[in-house]
């Protein structure tokens, strides 16, 4: 893609920095399969510590991630409750009904988030008829819902509800690093409230591939075997462990930035005549909005915009969703804004 588009599709479009491919190059490196990649070891160490788990896992992607998470914790057979647009349901592949061969009860939540009065009527004990339920997922921030975030009083209570039924939670943390900027609610407290959580570095901290899972020191040791299954053991992958310790340590609290950038793409969309959008859902970097009133499609609005040199991404024919990140300046989204007017306006 053109270096000179302001990229705004996604915030897994951003580039390692100098800075990151340089200690991507120093990186001390071994077979991680063997578990002696040292390198590898030090980011699960780090990330198990902040998320105040025994241990952590490094895998490819958060797809990857939460697929095994979900595996790990259940049978074939057995249920699964998840928001209805949650990405596990949406944007991975089929994997929880594929790869795990569980059932899916999906709920209508409210900007993502699902609360313990819906979920506890849909709980099924296993029977000659029913599958039992054996997890919860939820996702935090939530992509579909435009980054909302999961309030934590609602986490706790569906944690208290699994604890009492026997059922765990599994936290789909794939953006929990813009929850944590957001809110100042610490990692660690968000994830007492799953059994298991995945954490993604290719999106808001910049880093080019990565995610991590953490839990029990038992749940790690069942996941890396499926990880193995999976074709996810990596052997000197130290080189690419380093740049997520180096997002880790310097990426985190800039993100307070995408999120003023998004708030103002999403004040300055607001005043354009023809767009519909919730103020109250933009809480971090992602902005989704309607464009239904304009008398243009959202596609057509994407390939006019390209022409200007923005790229924003069309998530159906009305609804457009753009992210903000670290390779997009203050500057670019008020060109953004600009020429979207200009787009509209033809």
């Amino acid at each position: 893609m053109d270096m000179n588009y302001i990229d705004l599709r996604s915030d897994t479009v951003t580039k390692p920095t100098e800075d990151m491919r340089r200690v991507m190059a120093e990186a001390e490196v071994g077979d991680d399969v063997f578990g002696d990649d040292p390198t590898v070891n030090h980011l699960q160490a780090m990330v198990a510590e902040r998320l105040g788990k025994e241990a952590a896992l490094y895998v490819p992607s958060g797809s990857m991630g939460n697929g095994i998470c979900v595996k790990t914790h259940t049978s074939p057979g057995d249920e699964i409750i998840i928001e209805r647009f949650g990405h596990i349901v949406n944007y991975e592949a089929a994997n929880a009904a594929v790869f795990s061969g569980v059932q899916t009860s999906m709920i209508d939540g409210q900007n993502g988030v699902i609360t313990r009065e819906m979920v506890e009527p849909l709980l099924k004990t296993a029977s000659l008829h029913t599958p039992g339920t054996k997890l919860i997922c939820v996702e935090n921030t939530h992509n579909r819902a435009g980054g909302t975030i999961f309030p934590l009083e609602e986490m706790v209570k569906l944690r208290e509800l699994a604890n009492e039924r026997g059922i765990r939670v599994h936290l789909d943390g794939a953006r929990l690093w813009n929850a944590h900027v957001a809110t100042g609610i610490s990692f660690a407290e968000y994830a007492d409230c799953a059994d298991s959580v995945s954490v993604c570095f290719s999106k808001g901290l910049g880093a080019p591939i990565g995610s991590c899972i953490a839990g029990s020191g038992d749940f790690i040791e069942s996941a890396r075997r499926i990880r193995k299954m999976l074709g996810g053991g990596m052997r000197q992958v130290g080189i690419i462990a380093a740049a997520a310790i180096y997002a880790m340590e310097h990426n985190i609290d800039r993100l307070s930035e995408d999120h003023d950038n998004a708030r103002l793409l999403a004040e300055g969309l607001m005043e354009i005549d023809g767009i519909n959008l919730d103020l109250d859902t933009v809480h971090t970097n992602i902005v989704i909005f309607d464009v239904s009133g304009t008398g243009l499609t959202a596609p057509k609005i994407i390939e006019k915009w390209q022409k200007l040199g923005v790229l924003g991404l069309a998530i159906s024919d009305s609804r457009i969703r753009i992210v903000t990140h670290l390779n997009v300046s203050k500057s670019d989204c008020e060109t953004a804004l600009e020429k979207f007017r200009e787009v509209v306006a033809a």
